[in-house]
């Protein structure tokens, strides 16, 4: 579901595997937009990708998971960097998840964005063109979710 303020809200259901090991629930992928909030039920799945290897992030009841995207990625110049994320399917039962994407996803304006200008310097050269949000989503899109972050297209 899409609001006119930006946030678009998600829920996932992934049910119950019988053979997890035959099957992913959603393939490794870093999220387009700016940040989102992810809250999930007590049955794992989630994994994020730190130094090569899959981490699994457990959940504990009540927490809040924050996901960097790779729009803020580019606008903080690499000071956060978006989370290469994944989620394992489950024998354990079904896996539901409810996220927040602050992102202007559904408005495919000309709007540019690129490193935020106090954040640079001699330095601190920008890492990445400036970009449309409209030319950064078809490209994100044109990679899929198997591809190649679509950020190494902004790189300078």
């Amino acid at each position: 579901m899409g609001c006119a303020d930006g946030h678009i809200f998600v829920c996932h259901y992934y049910p119950g595997c019988p053979q997890p090991d035959r099957t992913l629930g959603h393939t490794k992928h870093r999220d387009l937009d700016f940040l989102n909030i992810l809250l999930q039920n007590q049955i794992g799945g989630l994994q994020v990708l730190h130094d090569s290897n899959w981490v699994d992030i457990p959940p504990m009841e009540g927490a809040l998971v924050v996901n960097i995207g790779e729009l803020l990625q580019v606008i903080t110049n690499d000071k956060f960097k978006a989370a290469e994320h994944r989620v394992l399917a489950n024998c354990a039962g079904p896996r539901i998840s409810l996220a927040c994407f602050f992102t202007t996803h559904f408005e495919k304006s000309n709007k540019i964005f690129g490193p935020i200008k106090q954040l640079l310097s001699e330095d601190e050269p920008p890492l990445y063109r400036e970009t449309s949000v409209k030319e950064y989503i078809d490209s994100y899109y044109s990679t899929g979710l198997l591809g190649d972050s679509s950020l190494a297209r902004l790189r300078m």
